[in-house]
């Protein structure tokens, strides 16, 4: 039989009032009363029924995840599977329920700010992957909803949580110069996004701290994929650069295949640095040179950055920007081990 506030106040010798104040921790309850009823609680097994909970202390205990409609490739990018793993065990450890939006369509995505956050049963929202002048971000930043981007907007006054893409980016050309290298090439990112740009513009600052620049002929951007990564370096590899900083490590991967039709060897004729520090680069072909960024970290620190809105803690906007590692593997160096690397 499934207990009621009023079994639970009989049980500890109080009114079913006192028993809904000291569930939605609410002031004006003795210390031993308190203790009392949390007692009962714990031993009954008693489970507050949520929607009940809802209505008196205003919060549903979900909080919204959001990911555009164009990652297409949501369940093959390691980087989203990571980041939503982050997400759903802060989620769980916090007591919040997660509701994940995808979207087919930007149509959908329009649809979004009617249907869900003016519905009034999300506490917050986290949302990931936006591109500059992303007109969804606007409407959701306009409402009274507790936000927090994963990765750096491109306006002003929004909580958001993102890695440190520009050091990593200088991170990178330093790495590559130190190592001998004088004609360094670029396969980028999408621009349109602020990770691509800021690692675009941290690894032309590394590079005019060793004096250098980044010769036009030696950037090909494409996207975040191998596929994109692949098609970039067939373009590249024509100008025979002796090094190249690869904006993610999925791109790094479809450079490695295309270096390899082409009979280039890695290390020794080109090296190569990836981002993301992806477990699959330790287990590469050579292994790889990369940027690790603490994916999972981030959505933990973007649910509790969202709790701490909700509940009045933090005001927004917050912002909080988390360490890049270079770890060095054998496609930069060939003395280097095979597996785990050394930083």
């Amino acid at each position: 039989m499934k207990l009621t506030l009023e079994d639970i106040g009989r049980l500890a010798g109080v009114s079913r009032s006192t028993v809904s104040r000291v569930i939605n921790n609410q002031p004006n309850v003795h210390d031993d009363v308190r203790a009392n009823v949390l007692e009962v609680i714990e031993r009954t097994g008693y489970a507050p029924n949520a929607a009940a909970r809802s209505l008196v202390s205003g919060r549903s205990g979900v909080i919204g995840l959001v990911i555009p409609s164009r990652v297409h490739a949501i369940f093959e990018d390691p980087y989203f599977s990571r980041l939503i793993q982050g997400i759903s065990a802060a989620s769980n450890s916090s007591g919040n329920m997660l509701s994940l939006f995808l979207f087919q369509s930007a149509e959908e995505e329009t649809d979004l700010y009617p249907r869900v956050v003016k519905a009034g049963f999300l506490d917050g929202l986290i949302v990931t992957a936006t591109r500059m002048g992303d007109p969804l971000l606007a409407s959701l930043t306009g409402s009274d909803l507790p936000v927090v981007i994963v990765g750096r907007p491109d306006t002003g006054g929004v909580s958001y949580v993102d890695v440190d893409n520009h050091d990593g980016g200088v991170k990178a050309a330093v790495h590559l110069y130190e190592l001998g290298h004088r004609k360094i090439g670029l396969l980028g990112a999408p621009v349109s996004t602020t990770a691509g740009l800021d690692r675009l513009n941290g690894f032309v600052q590394g590079l005019a701290t060793c004096g250098m620049a980044l010769d036009p002929k030696l950037r090909v951007d494409g996207d975040f994929s191998e596929s994109g990564g692949y098609e970039a370096m067939q373009k590249l590899a024509k100008q025979r650069p002796d090094a190249v900083f690869a904006a993610s490590d999925t791109m790094a991967f479809g450079a490695l295949r295309a270096l390899q039709e082409h009979g280039i060897s890695v290390p020794q004729d080109m090296a190569i640095v990836g981002f993301d520090g992806m477990p699959a680069s330790e287990k590469s072909i050579p292994a790889l040179t990369t940027i690790r960024q603490p994916v999972a970290e981030t959505g933990t620190r973007a649910v509790q950055v969202l709790n701490d809105l909700i509940s009045g803690a933090a005001s927004a906007p917050v912002v909080e920007i988390l360490p890049v590692e270079l770890v060095v593997r054998q496609s930069t160096d060939s003395t280097a081990p095979a597996l785990g690397g050394r930083r």
